[in-house]
């Protein structure tokens, strides 16, 4: 099979060449939390990170604009993907 890609990814690890996942490495401290938000009105998926006050998710479909709003509060539910019509 011919590779005709300008680009080759190189995955090999640049500490000691181990190549085994950590399984009890735990997330960046910088990292943010996101949800995954498919719209269904324009079929494109993206993530949504919370806001910097951590009171809510919001977003916007990138080619129509619909809006979303996901607060965050005590009560709420631990689904991670959405869909929005």
């Amino acid at each position: 099979m011919r590779d005709d890609r300008d680009y080759k990814l190189d995955l090999s690890s640049t500490a000691g060449g181990d190549r085994s996942p950590q399984p009890n490495a735990s997330p960046s401290p910088t990292a943010r939390p996101f949800i995954s938000v498919q719209f269904d009105c324009c079929n494109v998926y993206l993530r949504i990170y919370r806001s910097a006050d951590g009171t809510a998710y919001r977003g916007r479909c990138p080619k129509c604009g619909k809006g979303v709003h996901f607060a965050v509060g005590h009560g709420g539910t631990d689904a991670r993907v959405f869909r929005v019509s």
